[in-house]
């Protein structure tokens, strides 16, 4: 896997929606933050379009991510929010000069089909982590976005949070996967169906109902996507929904249960995703796993 360069103060930088509209005013403490950083912002010429919930037509929202991979002078993409959309404009997207130039691709949550095409096709590092819709004002300091900054101006994160008690303990360590659990199955099939054979993978989601998490996790497990994984790494499944008819698990324990006859290291409780903390690291990149003293700790490497 390639890791496209950091960036340094001076650097050019874009914004656009590959998905869900935004408004100007949505994206203004981001824009103020990143001029914050030393970087030179440019935004898409759709980005602030609106056809029904998406930031234009298809063919639009592809033009703009098109010239800002074509750009040598962009130094990484920002992905303004997920929601749904981005699935739709793969099919009309070249990577030839973004494979020749690679730079750092930012998002999360339906961003997932964008990170899963660069992964499988092309081999080069994305960074899973927050996106403009949730920047604050530059005074208002969030570790999500303080996170994003270290990483994309080259601080490989080392990051630690409390052992689960469905934690299936074990020192691991591979390639990290995977992303939002809802689109990774709405991928499969196609051309950009994951690849997870001795790799880490993590999945997180967000507004579902338990037994479509089970549903999804079946699906996984028949097609042979949970068989031969180095470790799984659960991070936040948020907001999940019931039926009046109660499932009878929450997400965590029908995760576990999925994958409850391998013998790999699982890990529940990763901070990212729809969280409150949701920190920032290299989708793509390598990770070691390891837990001490009642904490984990999950440090990427530079390859």
């Amino acid at each position: 896997m390639i890791l496209p360069p950091f960036l340094k103060k001076g650097d050019r930088v874009a914004i656009t929606a590959p998905a869900r509209s935004v408004t100007r005013q949505e994206m203004a403490p981001a824009v103020e933050t990143l001029r914050g950083w030393g970087l030179e912002v440019a935004e898409g010429e759709h980005l602030y379009s609106s056809y029904h919930q998406f930031a234009g037509g298809d063919r639009e929202r592809a033009a703009d991510l098109q010239k800002f991979l074509d750009d040598p002078s962009i130094r990484a993409v920002f992905c303004a929010r997920g929601g749904y959309g981005t699935v739709r404009i793969l099919d009309y997207l070249d990577f030839s000069n973004f494979c020749k130039n690679p730079k750092w691709i930012v998002g999360y949550s339906d961003i997932t089909a964008l990170h899963q095409l660069v992964h499988q096709q092309f081999g080069i590092v994305t960074v899973h982590g927050t996106m403009p819709i949730h920047f604050s004002s530059p005074e208002k300091k969030t570790e999500p976005v303080e996170s994003l900054q270290s990483l994309l101006f080259g601080e490989l994160p080392a990051m630690r949070f409390p052992v689960h008690s469905f934690n299936r303990p074990g020192r691991f360590s591979g390639r990290i996967t995977g992303g939002n659990l809802s689109v990774i199955y709405s991928l499969r099939g196609t051309l950009y169906d994951i690849h997870t054979d001795d790799a880490v993978l993590f999945l997180e989601d967000v507004d579902e109902y338990l037994y479509h998490i089970d549903r999804m996790m079946i699906n996984l497990k028949k097609g042979g996507k949970l068989a031969h994984l180095r470790g799984l790494i659960v991070g936040g499944m948020t907001e999940m929904k019931d039926n009046l008819i109660p499932f009878g698990k929450d997400a965590y324990a029908i995760i576990s249960e999925a994958v409850s006859e391998y013998d790999y290291p699982v890990v529940f409780g990763f901070p990212a995703g729809h969280l409150e903390r949701n920190l920032a690291f290299p989708l793509g990149g390598m990770a070691e796993v390891d837990e001490k003293d009642g904490e984990i700790t999950v440090q990427f490497l530079r390859q």
